[in-house]
């Protein structure tokens, strides 16, 4: 199994970093064919199809689940490695672009976007195929064990969107579910993935918001940005957590994220 983690870990890096080298958008950074995802049926799981499943929970219509049915494993494994994932994100990353290049905003230095890391700026794909896509329940030890590696790759479609943002002269703000004790990594991980630049780059504070979910621990953050002077123009993430509740800015996109579910 650990060999088969690195090969997988080597061959994503190598396959970003080649396409980046030659200025080639069009790669696809995930061409992992191990234990899980190989079949592309669209299985059955209590009278509808895994397809429509994630649909359903993309929309939010199934909400508070906490692993990927069983049956889907193969589908969803299916859905992460071919360009319909990628094709899927660039529509929301696309979006929000034509929609804020036509905003007219103040020129005074305070327009910020707010970007959630995993599965939104950065990818735990190569951790996830070796857990089932999402089917085995969350193990934070493993998961951790992962982010301290500092190799999740970047997802290009949103690097296109944070890009033409600084272009655009909005500056970024960073607010992830990761701890304050990951920090160091999650900063190298972002600029060894392409993210040069930030405004803010905020981490949970464990003992601040302990018993609190997500969506109350990241509502307060935006709040408190708002408060320092800030103006939210849009959010972007791959949970409802992350685009709900108070401040969010005046748009949120919701990248696609069908393997877990963050209240």
């Amino acid at each position: 199994m650990m060999m088969k983690t690195l090969v997988a870990l080597l061959l994503v890096a190598t396959i970003a970093a080649t396409a980046h080298a030659s200025g080639e958008e069009e790669y696809e950074i995930f061409p992992l064919r191990l234990n899980s995802g190989k079949a592309s049926e669209d299985a059955t799981l209590q009278g509808i199809t895994c397809s429509s499943w994630r649909l359903a929970v993309e929309v939010h219509n199934i909400i508070e689940w906490s692993t990927v049915p069983a049956e889907c494993e193969n589908y969803i494994g299916h859905y992460m490695q071919i360009p319909k994932y990628r094709q899927d994100s660039k529509a929301v990353n696309r979006e929000a672009y034509l929609w804020v290049r036509n905003v007219s905003l103040p020129k005074d230095g305070r327009n910020i976007w707010i970007f959630d890391i995993g599965e939104t700026t950065l990818s735990n794909l190569p951790y996830y195929s070796q857990n089932g896509f999402g089917v085995h329940k969350f193990n934070s030890t493993l998961f951790d064990a992962w982010v301290e590696k500092g190799v999740a790759p970047v997802l290009p479609e949103t690097q296109k969107l944070y890009n033409k943002l600084l272009d655009l002269g909005i500056k970024i703000v960073f607010l992830t579910g990761r701890t304050i004790s990951q920090t160091e990594v999650t900063v190298e991980n972002l600029k060894r993935a392409g993210y040069h630049t930030w405004e803010k780059l905020i981490l949970k504070n464990p003992k601040e918001y302990s018993g609190k979910t997500a969506l109350e621990y990241k509502s307060a953050e935006r709040v408190k940005l708002e408060k320092q002077g800030y103006r939210i123009i849009g959010t972007t993430g791959d949970q409802w957590s992350d685009i709900l509740g108070p401040a969010a800015g005046r748009r949120t996109f919701k990248v696609p994220n069908p393997m877990y579910y963050i209240i």
